[in-house]
């Protein structure tokens, strides 16, 4: 395969790295995890033995990918945001059986600083604010923040907040793109 490996980055045997990434200063791989093509893995950085991580996917810095996290391609995860897998954890007590997967949909955006609570799907091209707390379902192209986060508009696939209501039905367009959206039903689509 053809991938950089910083010196200091240590990947276990057996882990798939697709072509085109980049692993960074102090990151470690476990050997079942899977990353795909033109993933960049920032500075200290930990991916968990069942973790799927898509194509060109960006983690950046201090950010641990643990098991039962899976990334659809094009997701970032800011600066120190967290997963977390187990979501009664005690330190006396084995819950290694008791993971819970989380799933983030293809071309999210997980702020930095935010907490992703196990057990979540996160949908296409959502955006979650710096220092937000999930802890339900969010819908594809909702924009969240807050603790415990709320939703306080639509996003565009470019990153621009769209000018839709939050409930009932509407179009929108992105002013960068073009692209025009549709609310209908509760969630938004592309027209």
């Amino acid at each position: 395969m053809n991938f950089y490996k910083h010196e200091t980055a240590v990947v276990d045997d057996g882990a798939e790295i697709g072509d085109e990434s980049k692993i960074w200063h102090f990151v470690h791989v476990c050997g079942g995890a899977r990353i795909g093509r033109g993933v960049s893995l920032g500075q200290n950085v930990f991916v968990g033995n069942k973790v799927i991580i898509g194509d060109k996917c960006k983690i950046q810095n201090n950010v641990s990918v643990y098991d039962n996290v899976y990334l659809e391609d094009d997701v970032f995860c800011g600066p120190s945001m967290v997963f977390t897998n187990v979501y009664n954890p005690r330190s006396f007590i084995e819950r290694k059986t008791e993971y819970r997967d989380t799933l983030v949909k293809r071309g999210a955006t997980l702020g930095a600083n935010c907490t992703i609570v196990c057990g979540v799907t996160i949908g296409e091209y959502a955006l979650v604010g710096a220092g937000a707390v999930i802890n339900k379902d969010v819908k594809p192209f909702a924009l969240m923040v807050g603790v415990p986060a709320k939703q306080i508009g639509w996003i565009s696939i470019y990153g621009e907040q769209l000018k839709l209501p939050l409930e009932g039905s509407g179009i929108a367009r992105c002013e960068y793109t073009g692209e025009q959206y549709q609310l209908e039903n509760g969630f938004v689509s592309i027209k």
